[in-house]
């Protein structure tokens, strides 16, 4: 009779970790905002890969930290490039990090994919861990967007 409880333990904390993870997954988390009175916060020195990959001309990079393997990760760029395509000041980068584990690591990425939004001078807007949902992500970042383009 122990076992069978023990077993009932093992399936109900196996299911609430796994219905823990799925709701994480995909959701945005915006960078502490600026408060009034206080000067923003200096952008965090980037690992070269990443400074090298944020473009000027836009308003926010959305840097997609992927592994070679990771199936999710082509799931994330198929959201993400078109995305990127059609809409106006979002420019999109995928990195590997598959040799380059110091680049995660300096970024506190413990997941792939991992997608952070940057400005230009490399402040981060936000994160998503996981594949993200366009609408989401794009509501998340208009604020900081020039104009969109349906």
């Amino acid at each position: 009779m122990t076992g069978l409880w023990v077993l009932v333990a093992v399936l109900v904390a196996g299911v609430a970790a796994g219905l823990l993870l799925k709701a994480r997954n995909g959701r945005v988390r915006v960078a502490k905002p600026e408060q009034p009175g206080r000067p923003a916060e200096p952008a965090r020195a980037l690992p070269g890969p990443v400074a090298a990959a944020l473009d000027p001309a836009s308003a926010v990079t959305l840097v997609q930290i992927s592994t070679t393997f990771c199936a999710p990760c082509r799931h994330a760029k198929a959201v993400l490039e078109p995305l990127a395509e059609r809409t106006d000041g979002l420019h999109h980068v995928e990195l590997d990090v598959t040799n380059q584990p110091e680049v995660a690591q300096s970024l506190s990425v413990l997941r792939t994919p991992t997608t952070i939004a940057l400005t230009p001078d490399g402040r981060e807007l936000l994160r998503v861990g996981g594949v993200p949902k366009g609408p989401e992500l794009l509501d998340a970042l208009r604020p900081h967007l020039t104009t969109r383009t349906p």
